[in-house]
């Protein structure tokens, strides 16, 4: 609770500050890793590697941008869990984002906490894939407008440092925050191309909800 108001004043202080509109902050922190906002959630199961997500007041990225580009799972948890039968406090200990597989049968938790994440969790896509988290969750900014858009003369647009490429990420299709649309800085030879291409899941694997073609607890 205490966290929630926190962010909530310091999104609000942000927002003021800034005369209510997004505005794109300077490249520098693209590529920092981040953990976003909803892994703090007991009942996140995680995201999916057929979507893309967006937090633009991230306050662990100097851009203000976590961007989860098409990724599967949690950061904190890279193996996955089934879903637990109670809740509550971990008593096996819990996984990190640089979990490695001694820690594969550990649970899932809130970040920083002991607290079991109450829902199933799919393991991250393979490494090679370039879906994992690594390669597709991290510190970003806007680079552009989406295909096809209007130019924005008042956004003040990043250039991408060495190494990343500016890529659509988000499709203007006229919903939601115009400002939210259009691309991003992504790490070179990482853009999607297909839910196929998640490769062999690193950890728990349910064929029903998670993308991929089993599971290994490889490294």
């Amino acid at each position: 609770m205490t966290r929630s108001i926190l962010s909530g004043m310091l999104g609000l202080i942000s927002v003021l500050a800034l005369g209510g509109l997004p505005v794109a902050c300077q490249s520098g922190g693209v590529g920092d890793p981040c953990i976003p906002e909803d892994e703090y959630k007991t009942d996140f199961a995680g995201f999916k590697v057929t979507e893309e997500n967006i937090e633009s007041r991230s306050f662990q990225c100097q851009t203000r941008i976590c961007l989860v580009n098409h990724f599967q799972g949690r950061v904190s948890c890279p193996y996955g869990q089934t879903k637990p039968t109670t809740g509550g406090t971990a008593t096996g200990g819990c996984q990190t984002s640089t979990s490695g597989p001694d820690d594969a049968n550990k649970a899932c938790c809130v970040p920083g906490t002991d607290t079991v994440v109450e829902a199933e969790v799919c393991g991250q896509c393979a490494e090679d894939s370039q879906r994992d988290a690594a390669q597709a969750v991290y510190c970003s900014c806007r680079c552009g407008v989406a295909e096809g858009a209007d130019p924005d003369p008042n956004f003040n647009f990043c250039e991408c440092p060495t190494g990343y490429t500016c890529e659509e990420i988000r499709p203007d299709v006229g919903l939601g925050d115009k400002q939210l649309t259009g691309k991003y800085c992504i790490k070179q030879d990482t853009k999607f191309v297909t839910e196929g291409s998640c490769g062999t899941v690193k950890g728990h694997y349910n064929a029903t909800q998670c993308k991929g073609v089993g599971f290994t607890t490889d490294s």
